[in-house]
């Protein structure tokens, strides 16, 4: 009965501007402010930044958003989602949620998803949540699965110590 009388008041009480304000400011400003963040969820994921095919870059690069390169990175790259070009060519660690390898990575590559298409070249390690290597793709290196492959190198450093240990042992 009480949310009924509640109903019923502020239909009479919208010529009285006073005591409306204070009955209806939530209904009102709810359906505001839901226009106002649908409009900024898509200001939230703004379009892939992509390097061209005539940019070299020498340098780390970092963002939380996704990446599409087609020139070439002498550096680390850390991302959301990497799409390497065909034609592209990236020099040093790959730290993404997903990768898309088309063209050359020299270096280290994690990724909760690593795809290597045909045209993918790779030297380095792979530690991986999910990893998919089409037939024509040519990789050089190791594959790990790890639940959180994301994380810093700690499994990485510990067998490399004891790979270098190895050869050391082994020369002396």
């Amino acid at each position: 009965m009480f949310s009924k009388s509640k109903i019923n008041e502020p239909a009479p009480k919208s010529a009285d501007p006073a005591k409306p304000a204070s009955a209806d400011p939530a209904p009102k400003p709810s359906p505001a402010p839901a226009a106002d963040f649908k409009a900024s969820a898509p200001k939230a994921k703004p379009p892939a930044s992509v390097l061209s095919s005539d940019l070299h870059i020498s340098g780390n690069l970092k963002t939380t958003g996704d990446i599409q390169v087609e020139g070439t990175v002498e550096g680390d790259i850390r991302a959301h989602l990497l799409t390497v070009g065909e034609n592209a060519t990236i020099r040093g660690e790959v730290v993404a949620d997903d990768v898309v390898v088309n063209g050359r990575i020299v270096g280290r590559v994690r990724g909760l998803k690593v795809r290597l298409t045909s045209t993918a070249r790779v030297e380095g390690d792979i530690i991986h949540k999910t990893i998919a290597i089409e037939s024509g793709a040519h990789f050089e290196g190791s594959v790990q699965r790890q639940d959180d492959p994301l994380t810093p190198k700690k499994a990485a450093a510990a067998p490399a110590p004891k790979a270098a240990a190895k050869p050391a042992g082994n020369g002396a």
